[in-house]
């Protein structure tokens, strides 16, 4: 990795080696061991992401916020109504209690699986005891 190629990643990714790719990670470790020029590419990217961190968050000023929404009211856009976002929430709704009936369904009938199970295979030992010669009473005993 050359000197250009680490400060191109720094710019992209940061002082943080955790944010850059795996591969670009273990050969920039490399390079920063033994050359002390990589090392201040790195420390004056750290530097910056500090800076960056410390520093609020742009806000737009109320003009700018007037004219973005005279610019969308212009090219016909429209907030969206109230009664859409409850439309949303009833599909939403109805689509979670079809989800849930279709759970209790499959609960419902995994356990009345195993009872019908239960109960085909003892009249499957009845069938054979019968088949045998051994009379019911044997059988139950």
């Amino acid at each position: 990795m050359t000197l250009e190629r680490l400060n191109d990643l720094a710019d992209a990714w940061g002082g943080d080696l955790r944010r850059w790719p795996e591969a670009d990670r273990r050969v920039a470790e490399r390079l920063l061991a033994s050359d002390l020029a990589a090392r201040a590419v790195l420390d004056r990217a750290l530097s910056l992401d500090g800076l960056l961190a410390a520093s609020p968050p742009p806000w737009p000023s109320a003009a700018l916020r007037n004219q973005v929404i005279a610019a969308a009211a212009q090219a016909g856009l429209r907030p969206r109504p109230a009664r859409r976002f409850w439309l949303d929430r009833l599909v939403l709704a109805s689509g979670a209690g079809w989800a849930a009936a279709a759970c209790a369904g499959i609960v419902a009938g995994m356990s009345l699986t195993s009872h019908l199970t239960a109960d085909v295979q003892a009249d499957a030992v009845l069938y054979q005891a019968t088949l045998a010669g051994i009379d019911d009473t044997e059988v139950l005993g």
